[in-house]
């Protein structure tokens, strides 16, 4: 079977696996009738569940959350009727919710349930893998003669000593496992180990080296960061952290059902363009490519030939006829902006501005098309939100994103919005 999809059939296909063409929940009128929720005017609302709207939406493809903060307007962009109540208690208290290092050595949050699929799935599994995943611990573990599995191993060994019963920031972390690997290295890799490194004044070789590795630690399932009490992350045990052992989880099943997330929400695409997402090697895919080699098929686009899942075929050639009402602001690492295809969401002209290695702003979507760019900074009580157009915005446009901006103000702790718009 070969398929041929347009950018229409693409972009639509897209919003609906990133969950961006569902009805948007509104938290002020759920609260207005929550003494009957089944009063409630349409009947997506009267059934719906925020808390589990929003593991489905954490669900489809991880939300990243960095800068601090992201995950929640990402979630709130597909699920609405959001609280910083539920995405907190969901992560602190029924634990519903995981937060660890996961694709691209990123901060994620996901379904604990899907804990397996966002660390063993994501894991490199070869050595070579591993050290394009990190490629700034190699020089570094090439100086030393010991492959980043061996001293991972070595850091997995020293772990619990460190961390049981406790919380620890990475430098801290770094700080005190560091000293503990020591008495595995011969005298020379002792002293390269002990000397100053490239990444930050003060900080060893070593704790260097640890402060790489622990993602890697994190993909092996042995630590999470715990829900956010201080200024820097912390991490903990992750079996302490669920009250139990984790799942022992079958790598290859798990970098499958990646490989299948991923296509529901990004495809059409390549292995090169799945690489990317993971942030391995494009020679690297074909660990999970292969996987589900037999469950693809090739699809004609404007760009070249992409694949999609056999399943997914028919919802790609009836994506047209998708709708994604209403505005939404994604946050600068919102999944939805990790699209192989940039063009099909942002204008080739802005796309220098949106996608910045620093300070990238976020993205306000109406009816699923990207319309604006926008930053917001906290001022006391007050969230000011500028927004920069892409075009002439009708007075509609700008009253929704001026309500989009006041549901923003509310999830950041914010009493009230105020907005600017930018000259056009």
């Amino acid at each position: 079977m070969r398929v041929e999809a347009s950018a229409e059939q693409i972009r639509g296909f897209r919003l609906r696996g990133h969950g961006l063409d569902q009805h948007r929940l509104d938290r002020h009128r759920l609260e207005r009738h929550r003494p009957d929720r089944h009063a409630l005017n349409e009947p997506s609302e009267a059934a719906a569940d925020p808390t589990a709207a929003m593991l489905d939406a954490a669900g489809r493809c991880g939300v990243q959350n960095s800068p601090p903060g992201s995950a929640i307007l990402a979630l709130d962009a597909r699920v609405g009727a959001l609280s910083a109540a539920h995405f907190e208690g969901a992560i602190a208290e029924d634990r519903s919710l995981l937060q660890t290092w996961s694709l691209r050595g990123a901060p994620y949050v996901f379904p604990t349930a899907d804990a397996a699929l966002f660390t063993s799935g994501v894991l490199p599994p070869t050595e070579e893998a591993a050290r394009r995943f990190l490629p700034g611990v190699v020089p570094a573990l090439d100086a030393l003669g010991i492959t980043l599995t061996a001293m991972t191993d070595d850091l997995a060994a020293e772990l619990p000593a460190v961390l049981a019963g406790r919380q620890l920031d990475i430098h801290e972390l770094g700080t005190e496992l560091a000293p503990r690997v020591e008495p595995r290295l011969s005298a020379a890799q002792r002293a390269y180990w002990r000397e100053e490194g490239p990444h930050a004044p003060g900080q060893s070789q070593g704790e260097a080296v640890v402060h790489f590795a622990v993602r890697l630690l994190a993909l092996r399932g042995l630590v999470c960061i715990a829900p956010r009490t201080e200024a820097r992350a912390q991490f903990v045990l992750l079996s302490e952290f669920l009250g139990a052992e984790p799942p022992e989880a079958d790598p290859a099943l798990a970098r499958a059902d990646l490989l299948r997330r991923y296509l529901h929400c990004f495809g059409p695409a390549t292995r090169a363009d799945f690489a990317d997402w993971v942030g391995v090697g494009s020679r690297d895919a074909e660990a999970w490519w292969g996987l589900c080699a037999d469950e693809l098929v090739p699809v004609v686009t404007e760009s070249g030939e992409r694949w999609l899942l056999a399943t997914d075929a028919p919802a790609l050639a009836d994506a047209v006829s998708v709708l994604a009402k209403g505005v939404r602001l994604l946050p600068p690492s919102d999944p939805y902006l990790r699209q192989p295809d940039r063009e099909l969401i942002v204008p080739r002209e802005r796309q220098a501005e949106v996608w910045r290695a620093v300070g990238a702003p976020g993205v306000a979507l109406r009816d699923g098309v990207a319309v604006a760019s926008w930053r917001a900074r906290l001022r006391g009580s007050r969230l000011d939100v500028i927004f920069t157009p892409w075009g002439v915005l009708s007075d509609p446009a700008r009253d929704q994103l001026a309500d989009a901006a006041d549901r923003m103000a509310l999830l950041r702790g914010a009493a009230r919005a105020g907005i600017e718009l930018a000259a056009e």
